[in-house]
């Protein structure tokens, strides 16, 4: 049975980066485990501000957060008040350490994959049909810019007894090209009749396209100076089965001169 990659730990070195930032040789298990309840901690907390994903890097006795949300305001705060409490909370949270936190603007939440997951799922949730929650997603996108669009709900839908997946695509997923720029996203919808998994591909357009019209100039570059050679040759030689031009004769000069 056919398995699907995960389009971004798919792409990480080549057009995607790690979202965990750092290095240790002892500690390594101890620090995996601190990210991740980092990270659920932030999303629960900001559950209101719409964060998609949360950078980690670490330094020796310095912590540095990037969180990536499409409502920077209600993390904020007024006065960047709200951005102080919790940097005091995560330093509660991970002991005698030096927090710094960033926020980072989304711009177009509509092309995150993951804030599409937990929209559908919010969606479902407040009992609203899943069908009308994929199609108005992947139409949004859509609009927003998206080269194409996929949206995958598994589970007991409609509290059907038996669970069954449904699918819903629009334009291209070049899951093999590894400079599409596809974003992936997965989110839980918790219902009375189980849970609902959504995932969420986007694919925004290639990124390495600059390689592409270097090597296309190169190549347009060779095929001119190819034709150029080809010309020159064809008008050293003369064509095969060409007759020579006749030379005039003695007689025709002489009556040409007459003739002045």
């Amino acid at each position: 049975m056919g398995q699907k990659v995960h389009p971004i730990g798919f792409r990480i070195g080549v057009i995607r980066d790690w979202q965990s930032r750092w290095y240790a040789e002892r500690e390594r298990p101890k620090l995996i485990e601190e990210d991740a309840k980092i990270r659920r901690f932030i999303k629960k907390r900001l559950s209101q501000a719409a964060v998609s994903r949360i950078e980690i890097e670490r330094s020796p006795g310095r912590l540095k957060l990037i969180i990536w949300a499409a409502k920077p305001g209600q993390i904020i705060g007024r006065g960047g008040r709200g951005v102080d409490d919790l940097r005091e909370e995560i330093g509660r949270l991970v002991g005698d350490k030096q927090v710094h936190v960033a926020i980072e603007e989304i711009p177009v939440p509509e092309l995150d994959a993951q804030l599409v997951a937990e929209s559908i799922a919010q969606q479902i949730e407040k009992r609203i049909a899943y069908k009308r929650a994929m199609k108005q997603s992947v139409l949004r996108s859509m609009r927003a810019g998206a080269k194409g669009v996929k949206v995958r709900c598994a589970g007991r839908l409609a509290g059907a007894e038996m669970a069954r997946v449904e699918t819903m695509k629009d334009g291209k997923i070049p899951l093999h090209t590894l400079r599409a720029d596809i974003d992936y996203g997965f989110a839980e919808a918790r219902t009375t009749y189980g849970h609902i998994g959504i995932k969420v591909w986007i694919y925004r357009g290639e990124v390495l396209t600059g390689r592409r019209k270097v090597e296309q100039t190169e190549e347009e570059v060779l095929e001119a100076r190819r034709t150029e050679i080809r010309e020159r040759s064809e008008r050293r030689r003369p064509r095969r089965g060409a007759k020579p031009a006749p030379e005039p004769s003695a007689d025709a000069s002489a009556n040409d001169g007459g003739a002045e």
